[in-house]
């Protein structure tokens, strides 16, 4: 059990507490920048954790998987309570991981969030995760503030002086606001929510020392001018390291006393943030009573919320759903419709989140997030009041009721093939698999049922390595070696074909093209979707994009970022078969014909057919053969390829070693997309394909004899060279057990149909 210090006071003021003494931020860095090394002095602070294990705790990291890789695995959510300024604040605090694995953790916890404390090591300044955790704040509307720790490196190993010690926080400082000027959403924002040590929305500090200051602390201790307190404040600063009296360091500049007034001072409050968040985050129609209650943060308005996290229990494995409420009052008990699912649901407990606990709250209002049990659905999903779900009905069924989907900076791009030990386990093994992929969505699995086996599908082997231990301990499994995902793709407009089904009683004449990339681009971004209003998508690929107004009708499928249109005219019967067509059409996005590889950026457009009028005689099986010939015989006349995922890794590293790194970022196929020198180090940006990252974390710390800092990032899909297609599709159809022969054709002789 968690210790919560004034659990009941915790309890009243949810209800009752004012907006503005609420802060909800998520605390986000790249990996080992010390986030939950931190998180414990703000723990601490709020009684739930002894000063003198602060920092050596890591309170937050709860799961022993955590404790034993000293990383952060999953996002942790923690109510705290203070006192300051003589006034009660309660904070929400998300601590998130920094691996790129776990990035999607950190997607859903900002989602939730108003506000973002950004950490940055001082010594290794902003790295990968950085400037992606800070694109997904500013996406998401949430305000940073800067943490740069690890300071006592600068002086410690860098044996920095005074004044090379501020230059090096000031540099970080301005790389940070550069990528604010990069990704900022609006000009307000732009100029606005840039870090200034001088406004106090930057911290200086060490965590793992325990200190840390602002302009306001130096100010408190050292006098009113500026200046003059920050030389006094880092003079002192090096002569207690100098003297090793790290004791006196933490009482002097107590690093929860500079954290927790850049929150409350800096950060917004539910009420001033959730007017611009919405306006961000909102999908659907503006003119309704529940979108202006959001805005209003209307706790007595109709009830709208979303679901950012699912948190199992590492013991019992029992789910809890973790959200925000953006107006209206949860209840126990009260019936909620789920916007996606398309059904109802009734919470049987809910409350805030103690870590690994729930607090049990009778009624959550908006402005707060909640935990609740009583069944689960994936994370990401929104729900309203059952009560009022028939009063917007109609805009849900059109998909104009509705949030934009939480943007997630990684694909999925390695599988992992997964068998239960006891074959009859196949159905215990998806109930299980389903249920952490429903917690991260990220990853993604399928069943096999010919090998009886799983494919788990996930953003690199770390995070599937951790998925495939949790479902270990439910159920016996063997897992094979990690394989790269990859994509395959037409470059040009297929032959229209013209095919018929097995009994030769039904036709159907298609083509294939691609898919434009703006077009694939808006389906990741949910601006067209399958379950959209198919007049709204029409107006939106006819107006945006250019299509004619016809063909953007038509479209009866979209699958991942591929679209299927129906141009037929005048054809009797289809209507019967429809449903048959677009599953073939979404199972063959799934295996491509080249090597059962997912399908990507692909336009099917059907011309003609002719259906038999008997229903007998259009079975499935009829339909289904039919309508995979005409794909994949068409797919083969578009000069088919294949495409791999590419990595953007980061690297820093002492210059005498740049050599040595760049041939091997050369060796591994990778492009150097930028080089800069920073004091003694070298910063590389490179592209790598991600096929051969799997080994370049030990070969770079060989070279650089385990001085280089590095991270990695999904950067985009890319052309594999020609020069290797063939030999790789055919390694990934040995490895599948498929015939050793690339598709033709002359495959599907039998099943083209010769109009006379």
């Amino acid at each position: 059990m968690v210790r919560v210090k004034a659990a009941e006071e915790i309890r009243k003021l949810i209800k009752t507490l004012p907006l503005e003494q609420r802060r909800i931020f998520s605390i986000v860095a790249h990996i080992d920048h010390g986030k939950s090394t931190m998180c414990d002095y703000l723990l601490a602070r709020a009684g739930m954790l002894s000063f003198d294990l602060a920092g050596q705790r890591r309170l937050t990291d709860y799961d022993e998987e955590e404790q034993r890789r000293i990383i952060t695995i999953f996002t942790t959510v923690v109510n705290l309570l203070y006192e300051y300024n003589g006034k009660p604040y309660l904070l929400t605090l998300n601590d998130t991981p920094g691996h790129i694995s776990f990035t999607g953790e950190v997607s859903r916890a900002i989602r939730a969030s108003d506000g973002v404390i950004l950490l940055v090591d001082a010594a290794e300044g902003i790295m990968t995760q950085t400037e992606t955790n800070l694109y997904l704040s500013l996406l998401e509307r949430c305000k940073p503030v800067l943490y740069i720790n690890k300071a006592d490196r600068l002086i410690r190993e860098f044996k920095c002086t005074p004044r090379e010690f501020v230059a090096r926080i000031d540099q970080i400082i301005r790389g940070i606001n550069k990528l604010i000027e990069k990704y900022a959403p609006d000009e307000k924002t732009r100029k606005e929510w840039k870090v200034s040590f001088i406004k106090g929305t930057v911290a200086v500090g060490s965590a793992k020392d325990g200190w840390g200051f602002t302009i306001k602390t130096l100010m408190k201790r050292f006098g009113s001018d500026p200046k003059e307190a920050v030389q006094k404040g880092i003079k002192r600063i090096f002569e207690l390291y100098e003297a090793g009296d790290i004791e006196t360091l933490k009482k002097e500049f107590p690093l929860d006393e500079a954290i927790l007034e850049m929150v409350i001072e800096h950060l917004p409050d539910p009420k001033t943030a959730q007017p611009y968040k919405i306006q961000a985050i909102w999908q659907g129609d503006k003119d309704i009573d529940a979108y202006k209650a959001m805005l209003n943060v209307d706790q007595n308005g109709p009830l709208v919320g979303m679901i950012t996290k699912i948190f199992i229990h590492p013991k019992t494995f029992r789910p809890v759903l973790i959200g925000r409420i953006w107006s209206g009052t949860l209840k126990v008990g009260k019936p909620l419709y789920l916007l996606s699912a398309r059904r109802e649901a009734v919470p049987r407990r809910i409350g805030v989140m103690e870590i690994t606990d729930i607090l049990d709250v009778d009624a959550i209002p908006a402005g707060n997030m909640f935990a609740m049990a009583g069944f689960i659905v994936p994370a990401g999903e929104a729900f309203i009041e059952k009560d009022v779900a028939e009063k917007y009905m109609q805009l849900i069924e059109e998909g104009r009721f509705g949030f934009e989907p939480i943007p997630y900076a990684s694909e999925p791009v390695v599988t992992r093939v997964i068998r239960p030990k006891n074959p009859g386990d196949i159905d215990k093994l998806a109930q299980v698999a389903q249920l952490w992929t429903s917690a991260d969505p990220t990853a993604r699995f399928f069943i096999d049922r010919e090998s009886n086996t799983y494919v788990l599908m996930g953003v690199d082997p770390l995070q599937i390595e951790i998925l495939t231990k949790r479902i270990a301990m439910k159920v016996p499994i063997n897992v094979e070696p990690p394989i790269i995902v990859y994509r395959e793709r037409v470059t040009k407009r297929g032959e229209e074909v013209w095919t018929k089904s097995p009994n030769a009683l039904n036709k159907l004449c298609l083509y294939v093209e691609p898919l434009e990339e703006e077009i694939a681009e808006a389906i990741k971004k949910g601006l067209i979707r399958a379950d959209q209003d198919p007049k709204e998508r029409a107006r939106i690929l006819h107006k945006r994009f250019g299509w004619p107004a016809d063909i953007a009708r038509k479209v009866i499928d979209v699958w991942e970022t591929n679209i299927l249109i129906n141009a037929t005219v005048g054809v009797q019967y289809f209507d019967r078969v429809k449903d048959y067509i677009i599953a073939t059409f979404r199972k063959f996005c799934n295996e491509g014909p080249l090597a059962k590889e997912p399908v990507q950026n692909l336009k099917v457009v059907l011309v003609d057919a002719k259906i038999h009028e008997d229903p007998a005689h259009t079975t499935f099986a009829q339909i289904f053969t039919m309508t995979w010939a005409g794909l994949a015989v068409s797919f083969l006349t578009a000069n088919p390829t294949l495409y791999e995922p590419i990595t953007r890794v980061d690297i820093k590293v002492p210059t005498q070693f740049m050599g040595a790194v760049m041939s091997l970022l050369q060796k591994k196929r990778g492009r150097i997309l930028e080089t800069e020198m920073v004091e003694d180090l070298v910063h590389i940006i490179a592209a790598v394909p991600t096929a051969e990252t799997i080994d370049l974390a030990n070969e770079l710390r060989s070279v650089s004899q385990g001085r280089a800092f590095f991270g990695y990032q999904f950067l985009k899909w890319e052309r594999v060279p020609s020069n290797m297609v063939k030999d790789l599709i055919l390694q990934i159809r040995r490895r599948k057990g498929l015939p050793e022969k690339i598709p033709t054709i002359e495959d599907f002789a039998r099943f083209l149909y010769v109009r006379q």
